[in-house]
């Protein structure tokens, strides 16, 4: 009796219904998805579905091939530090190909590109260093693994920003943006009758604002010590 297929990724082409189930599984690392195409799209949602977690120092690859070509052209890919993407498709061959400036999503262009003959989707489990490589390369001077870039791929164990180069442990990260916090709010702390100590709401929402505009700026210094 032949195994079920895996069902570890969903795809949604816009407009038309999550696909969780591969059409075929040509090894057991790869993935083919036949899109139906009675009805036009021009993008494509990839995510990997709730509770999966891929292989140690692996990424997904995400692959599409249309009626015009024979071949598959490298879209992007998922994984650590980027469960999902979404993927203009548009232009590729005859009406579909050619992401946006990174690598994604441009929703302003005009569903309908893709129509008519088989479109085929391919999902590959590939080291995370061999598709980060492959993300640079599609944007060149662009950082494939920096986790503030829209095209983000963390490759196990090279944290941006981290000074000895790895990530920081959960508990570590979250210690530090609490004293992130302590240390901006306590100028603003005050005293209430009965000596309850109070911080303004409207402090700590310019806390928040400030802090969000550093991690925008330099996602990796929470990651480098004594900073």
């Amino acid at each position: 009796m032949a195994q079920p297929l895996p069902q570890l990724f969903g795809v949604i082409p816009t407009g038309l219904p999550c696909i969780t189930l591969p059409t075929s599984s040509p090894t057991p690392a790869s993935f083919l998805f036949t899109l139906p195409t009675t009805k036009p799209f021009s993008h494509i949602c990839i995510f990997l579905l709730p509770g999966i977690t891929l292989p140690p120092n692996t990424a997904a690859a995400v692959y599409l091939k249309v009626p015009s070509s024979a071949d598959f052209k490298f879209l992007g890919g998922v994984g650590p530090g980027k469960e999902s993407a979404v993927f203009k498709i548009s232009g590729l061959g005859v009406g579909v190909g050619g992401n946006g400036a990174n690598g994604e999503v441009d929703m302003d262009a005009p569903e309908g590109v893709v129509e008519g003959g088989e479109v085929t989707l391919g999902i590959s489990l590939e080291s995370a260093e061999a598709v980060a490589a492959q993300i640079a390369a599609l944007h060149p001077g662009g950082n494939a693994t920096a986790p503030g870039s829209s095209s983000a791929l963390v490759v196990a164990g090279r944290g941006a920003g981290a000074a000895g180069g790895g990530t920081i442990d959960t508990v570590t990260l979250a210690q530090r943006i609490i004293k992130n916090a302590f240390n901006f709010l306590a100028s603003f702390s005050g005293n209430l009758d009965g000596g309850v100590e109070v911080v303004p709401l409207k402090a700590f929402e310019e806390w928040w604002k400030k802090f969000e505009g550093r991690v925008r700026s330099d996602p990796g210094f929470l990651e480098r010590d004594g900073d």
